[in-house]
């Protein structure tokens, strides 16, 4: 079974910056694809940045020039550096690795902005 952890959420105030990181144990195979997705309360979980095994990255416009996804494909580790970070980035932040047969989660890790 895979086994994926997130940490570095926290409080940080508007403007400030925070690192994410993501490990993803347990295959035998690297995976195809690691994402970070959010949620807010009375909100959807949305996608906010996603990278592949080929190096291909994805970012919702709203988190576009702020936020930058990079992976360790040794480690199968992938981390997200948030920048100039608002209050509207406030949310729950899952972890996703997807393999040919299925995706696993993370249990989240809080992010609050506020001041």
């Amino acid at each position: 079974q895979v086994q994926v952890v997130e940490s570095g959420g926290g409080l940080v105030q508007p403007g400030g910056s925070l690192r994410l990181s993501c490990a993803a144990s347990g295959a035998i195979f690297s995976s195809r694809a690691m994402g970070w997705y959010r949620q807010a309360p009375g909100k959807e979980r949305e996608l906010v940045a996603a990278i592949t095994s080929g190096g291909t990255t994805n970012y919702a416009d709203s988190v576009k020039g702020r936020f930058t996804i990079s992976r360790d494909s040794a480690k199968n580790t992938v981390y997200l550096q948030m920048d100039s970070l608002k209050p509207e980035d406030t949310a729950v932040y899952y972890c996703n690795a997807k393999y040919d047969a299925a995706n696993y989660w993370g249990q989240g890790t809080q992010v609050t902005v506020s001041s």
